[in-house]
């Protein structure tokens, strides 16, 4: 009879589905960031300043909190929106609820491109359109049942 429950030796070797579903998802992942980085080359932003621009467009947020989320330093965030605000894409604010802080927002401007940037990505929005509507919520379900 062949036993089902793990030994120690192999408790932290996947099996060979999990093992097909990682490398899948990884291929799926590299290629939404090659698009994403097209995308927002054909913007003239860095991916760094899309993916700042598109945190900003959900809510204003402060320099530090930027960093956290973009998982860098405080001082390339400070860098980043320099730049796009230059270009009329982000503005600084004070912070409503602590006036001694200030927080970045996205202008209308900055909504805007990043909406044509989002909707100029091909790789993730071909391959979902061609599933059903059933199929598009197992996925997000299951992908969110990851991200716990």
């Amino acid at each position: 009879m062949v036993s089902t429950t793990s030994t120690p030796q192999n408790s932290h070797r996947p099996d060979p589905l999990t093992l097909e579903v990682m490398e899948l998802i990884g291929e799926v992942v590299a290629r939404f960031h090659q698009d994403y980085e097209e995308a927002a080359a054909d913007h003239a932003l860095t991916g760094a300043q899309a993916r700042l621009l598109s945190l900003l467009c959900l809510e204003p947020l402060p320099m530090r909190r930027l960093a956290q989320r973009l998982k860098c330093e405080p001082s390339n965030v400070t860098g980043i929106v320099d730049r796009l605000e230059a270009r009329g894409l982000v503005e600084r604010r004070p912070d409503p609820t602590d006036r001694r802080v200030k927080v970045a927002a996205a202008t209308s401007e900055g909504r805007r491109v990043a909406r044509s940037l989002r909707e100029s990505l091909r790789f993730a929005r071909e391959p979902l359109a061609g599933l059903s509507e059933g199929e598009r919520v197992a996925l997000r379900d299951a992908l969110r049942g990851m991200l716990g």
